[in-house]
C-alpha cells in the first residue's frame, strides 16, 4: 500500500533575525506605540469596523513606505519571503515579488480578528511585536472545509495534518509567512495585555 500526501498547504515560521533581534523588536515596539497613539484617522476608524482594538489598515497601510524602522522591517522579511517562495516552487522568472502592504495591528484583552483572507495578494504574513502570555495565536482552516460531503467529524486529537483549525502560538521576535487565499483568523486575546503585531501582503503583479 501506498499513501500519496498532495496540495500541501504550506506555512512559514521563523525568528525574524537570529542576531539582534530582541533589540530590534524592542525599537518597533516603541514606533508602533507612536503610530497607534498619532493616528486619529485609523483609531476612529477602528472604533467603527475593529471594536475594542486599533489597525492602521485603512488609515497607514503602507508603513514601509513612511516610516525608516518598518522599511527596515520590510528587508529582514524581504529575506525570509524569498525563502518561502523557493519551497513553493513559484516561477518568478522575470517577476519581483514585492511588499505592497504593511500595517499595524494592537489588540487589547478580548478583542478578536475575525475570519478572513486576502484578496489580490500572493503572500501575507505578520511579524509579532508584543505577545503577553496567553494572548491568541494565528487559527488557520483547511482550505477543502467547503468542500467537505459526507465526511465525519475528526477523531480528538487527531494528526495536526488532518485537523480542519490549526493554531500556531504567537511569539514576539518571530513571523509566520502564508498564501494569501488561506483563510486565518485571531481568537479573542485572553491576556490582560496588548497583543501588538504588523501584518503585510506581497504581490508580483
Amino acid at each position: 500500500m501506498t499513501i500519496h500526501t498532495l496540495f500541501p498547504t504550506q506555512i512559514y515560521v521563523a525568528p525574524l533575525l537570529t542576531k539582534g533581534g530582541a533589540a530590534f523588536t524592542r525599537r518597533l515596539a516603541r514606533s508602533c506605540r507612536q503610530v497607534s497613539a498619532d493616528d486619529r484617522a485609523g483609531q476612529k476608524w477602528s472604533a467603527r469596523r475593529y471594536p475594542g482594538g486599533y489597525t492602521s489598515y485603512n488609515s497607514l497601510p503602507r508603513l514601509q513606505q513612511m516610516l525608516p524602522l518598518f522599511e527596515q522591517l520590510e528587508r529582514h522579511i524581504d529575506r525570509h519571503v524569498t525563502r518561502f517562495v523557493k519551497l513553493l516552487d513559484f516561477d518568478l522568472a522575470g517577476r519581483v515579488l514585492t511588499m505592497t502592504d504593511c500595517w499595524l495591528n494592537v489588540m487589547p484583552q478580548q478583542v478578536v480578528h475575525t475570519n478572513h483572507m486576502h484578496p489580490l495578494a500572493t503572500v501575507s504574513g505578520t511579524f509579532y511585536v508584543e505577545t503577553p502570555p496567553g494572548c491568541a495565536g494565528l487559527k488557520v482552516e483547511d482550505p477543502r472545509l467547503d468542500r467537505y460531503m459526507a465526511a465525519p467529524p475528526r477523531k480528538s486529537p487527531a494528526r495536526r495534518a488532518n485537523q480542519t483549525w490549526v493554531e500556531f502560538p504567537a511569539h514576539a521576535g518571530h513571523l509566520i509567512l502564508f498564501e494569501s487565499w488561506l483563510r486565518h483568523e485571531v481568537p479573542p486575546n485572553q491576556s490582560k495585555a496588548q497583543r501588538v503585531s504588523v501584518s503585510f501582503n506581497y504581490a508580483w503583479f
